[in-house]
């Protein structure tokens, strides 16, 4: 929703600010960025929840201008479009004299899922970071997006670390931390929102296709979740759920851990595990093979078959790929690696 007229960009964050205050935030989210010491950098696509984003983030924390950087990633895989979307993003912070850095997916594969895009841009999310010396990257991720994660993982059999996400806090590798201060927000709410404060926004032509599963939940099943719903808000049901969940799986997390931490050397205690309930032997199983740096990826089966094995506690000797082998020796988990066969006659 571009428009050709010129934009005051500074009345339109503050008009915004007025119709969306700072406590309308998610208190999580806000809290850990103020936390953050250093640059924020804010994801910034073009996009009406980036957009919201970033003119929220100038309106409600003015000391911080100077100290926000806008990262725009070009996807090339929309021609004039995408081009088109990075002049109005660095446009936009032109006007509100906020630093903007570009980077381009410099070999798109042909047919690039959704999840392939998602890792360009995240990585390069994370170099800028790094060369900018930030640790908090601020994400444009609202209700809308917990509905649509949340069926599409739930197809996948995810369980609450999965189904608990988008997190408003999330810690990533290297120390960065990822938050999303607008999960409290309806996408609706905030396109009518920028509409009242004259802010448009650019719209990206492949949402409306259905080559990703993302679109096809966004298009046709969300739409019909929430009005079989009638008198419920099931955005704000949805978040709530989000909310428990995570709360679940941090619990969770913290039993397993007291219980069957993984050593320094690598092991893990079955013994400690021995009358514990399966899901809190999958999470300590879950924990250990992360561990494992050699270890190949596990099917399905072969990880529920190692599951077993370990929530009985009973020897074994189980193939993790070429590099080696899960063990359970006198009551510890451990991994062996497999031993070079000699060259030559």
């Amino acid at each position: 929703m571009a428009s050709k007229r010129a934009i005051d960009w500074p009345a339109g964050a503050e008009a915004l600010a007025k119709a969306i205050p700072k406590a309308r935030l998610d208190v999580r989210a806000a809290g850990a960025a103020e936390f953050a010491d250093g640059t924020w950098a804010v994801a910034f696509s073009g996009g009406s929840d980036s957009l919201a984003l970033l003119l929220l983030v100038w309106a409600h924390w003015p000391e911080r201008r100077k100290r926000v950087v806008a990262l725009h990633f070009n996807h090339r895989l929309r021609g004039r479009t995408a081009t088109a979307d990075a002049a109005f993003c660095a446009k936009v912070c032109a006007a509100l004299g906020v630093r903007f850095e570009t980077g381009e997916w410099q070999n798109p594969p042909r047919g690039a899922s959704e999840a392939q895009a998602r890792e360009a841009r995240l990585a390069f999310f994370r170099r800028a970071m790094k060369r900018r010396r930030s640790t908090c990257l601020l994400l444009g991720h609202q209700q809308d997006d917990i509905i649509e994660t949340q069926l599409m993982r739930l197809g996948r059999g995810s369980g609450t670390g999965g189904l608990a996400a988008p997190r408003p806090v999330q810690s990533m590798p290297g120390g960065q931390v990822f938050v999303r201060p607008l999960l409290t927000l309806k996408k609706g709410e905030l396109m009518a929102a920028l509409l009242r404060a004259g802010a448009p926004w650019r719209e990206d032509a492949t949402n409306d296709g259905d080559s990703y599963l993302r679109n096809r939940m966004r298009k046709s099943v969300v739409p019909a979740w929430v009005a079989a719903h009638r008198d419920r808000d099931a955005f704000a049901g949805a978040a709530l759920a989000r909310e428990r969940l995570e709360e679940d799986d941090e619990a969770m997390e913290v039993w397993r851990r007291e219980i069957a931490p993984v050593t320094a050397d690598g092991r893990l205690n079955v013994h400690g595990l021995a009358g514990r309930p399966r899901g809190l032997v999958r999470r300590a199983l879950q924990a250990w093979l992360v561990a494992q740096p050699l270890a190949g990826d596990l099917s399905r089966a072969g990880f529920d078959e190692l599951l077993t094995a370990v929530k009985a506690g009973r020897p074994t000797r189980f193939s993790l790929g070429r590099a080696g082998f899960a063990v359970i020796r006198r009551g510890w988990l451990g991994f062996e690696g497999s031993i070079p066969r000699p060259s030559g006659p």
